[in-house]
């Protein structure tokens, strides 16, 4: 038997990482990622023991990880794929990614903001464009960095809207809540914003080519697809709106890593 046989056949086992303090966070993706109902794979949950409950910027990002990267080291032996559930160019996942143990046993690492980005370049036509809806307005263009360094810098800085955004990227647009505030207000109030949000992404440029796929840019909106759903019909009508990708990025990251377990990459 050849090893790539022997790891489609043996059991695994994922770290799913929620870098901020609050654990309601962890508890919402847990639903989401049993309903993927992958057999041979036990998933464990990690929440940060201190440090931001919500992680609104890059200084949240660097303090979450000096709070998790202690506490997750005694972890990394037992474990053979770690999932970063915080939508940024987190940190933490380079760090894990470039620690010896990880390193020297080829464990695989990714965050919630990597996979759904390649996700949706996968599944957009070749003229559409894939965009971001997120939590505050700092993201917008903190997430726009995030995107040019992730593409190798074919996107470009954005300094006004529009400008310097690739092809393949129709850029952010954000609700004005935060990831606590997602869970924490009114309901009605989050699905307005939401929907406006996703309306504003699907008007920018559309000269340009229609976005294709929509990434939900937090970890908090998890589960949210049925709004953004809803306003993707509202906005393009039923057959366009039905047409766009969703891409969840905890789904996102857990799917590529099942799939390269078992094929042993």
């Amino acid at each position: 038997m050849g090893q790539h046989d022997h790891d489609k056949e043996r059991n695994h086992s994922i770290l799913i990482i929620n870098p901020n303090s609050t654990a309601a966070m962890t508890d919402a993706l847990r639903p989401l990622i049993d309903r993927r109902n992958f057999s041979n794979t036990t998933y464990t949950y990690f929440t940060a023991p201190t440090g931001p409950p919500s992680i609104n910027n890059d200084a949240d990002a660097a303090a979450s990880t000096s709070h998790c990267l202690p506490h997750l080291l005694p972890l990394l032996p037992s474990h053979d794929a770690f999932l970063v559930c915080c939508y940024s160019a987190h940190p933490l996942v380079a760090a894990l990614k470039s620690h010896p143990e990880i390193v020297s046993a080829g464990k695989l690492v990714t965050g919630i903001f990597e996979a759904s980005v390649a996700a949706s370049l996968q599944l957009i036509a070749p003229r559409e464009r894939f965009g971001i809806v997120s939590t505050g307005k700092v993201w917008e263009g903190l997430l726009t960095a995030a995107v040019t360094a992730y593409l190798g810098g074919g996107v470009g800085e954005t300094e006004g809207e529009g400008e310097g955004l690739g092809p393949r990227f129709a850029g952010v647009q954000t609700t004005g809540l935060d990831a606590t505030e997602l869970h924490e207000a009114p309901a009605e109030e989050v699905r307005e914003r939401m929907k406006v949000a996703v309306s504003r992404l699907l008007r920018t440029r559309p000269g340009e080519g229609a976005v294709g796929a929509i990434c939900l840019g937090c970890a908090g909106m998890a589960g949210m697809d049925e709004v953004v759903r809803e306003a993707c019909v509202e906005e393009l009508g039923l057959e366009r709106g039905q047409r766009v990708r969703i891409v969840d990025g905890v789904v996102a990251g857990v799917v590529w890593l099942e799939g390269a377990l078992r094929a042993g990459f």
